[in-house]
């Protein structure tokens, strides 16, 4: 199976973003990546409730929630989580992280734990019947733009084997941070199967959007 492609909102041309959802549907996007940030668990803030739901108005791919905040579980209701959707949360950032997941499952929607690039992937093991994805952060998290922490593409193979090993194949592989296309390719050796686009393929402006995802999806075949 091809690998799919979450296109990072926060990359986008937020002036004219219903233009640019619409390139992405054009060039087969499957979802549309929205980092919320609380400016305390990542030093920077980003968007909220509102305009996750503007997004929902503007188009029918589903989103990919990626909750880099404190405590996830006081708004995930906020969220209004919805059937197709991944809402990610982070196993560093909340005590109870399995009743966090069951949270998320009631609302329908698709629960995912990140793991920032220094946590250990054994911290999820008593989780795995919770999810249907693991994002594996390839940067640290906060910020656009940043270059590749190498040891995560070990941490992929490793985590792929830990998942499949356990009889989880079921569990989606994602990867956030410098996927490039060179990267994306690297990625995807090591088993990453969702790659969260942004200023280093989908949206690097000489290509445009559309060329940039086009690009990106033979990377990840």
């Amino acid at each position: 199976m091809a690998g799919k492609i979450a296109a990072s909102v926060m990359c986008a041309n937020l002036g004219n973003l219903e233009a640019d959802i619409k390139k992405l549907e054009n060039a087969g996007v499957e979802y549309v990546h929205v980092d919320i940030m609380d400016g305390s668990f990542v030093p920077n803030f980003t968007f909220g409730t509102d305009f996750c739901e503007a997004l929902r108005g503007m188009s029918n791919l589903p989103l990919d929630i990626h909750l880099m905040i404190q405590k996830p579980e006081l708004h995930i209701a906020a969220f209004k989580p919805r059937a197709g959707e991944y809402i990610c949360v982070h196993q560093e950032a909340t005590v109870h992280l399995q009743r966090t997941l069951a949270l998320i499952k009631s609302f329908g929607a698709k629960p995912a734990v990140a793991l920032n690039p220094a946590t250990p992937i054994n911290t999820i093991e008593d989780v795995l019947a919770d999810i249907d994805m693991v994002l594996i952060m390839t940067v640290n998290p906060g910020y656009a733009g940043q270059k590749l922490v190498p040891q995560t593409l070990d941490k992929i193979t490793r985590m792929r084997k830990f998942l499949d090993e356990r009889g989880y194949q079921n569990i989606e592989i994602e990867v956030d941070g410098n996927v490039s296309f060179e990267n994306a390719k690297k990625m995807r050796d090591a088993g990453a199967e969702i790659f969260v686009a942004g200023s280093s393929s989908v949206f690097i402006k000489e290509l445009g959007i559309e060329e940039g995802s086009r690009e990106l999806k033979k990377h990840i075949q």
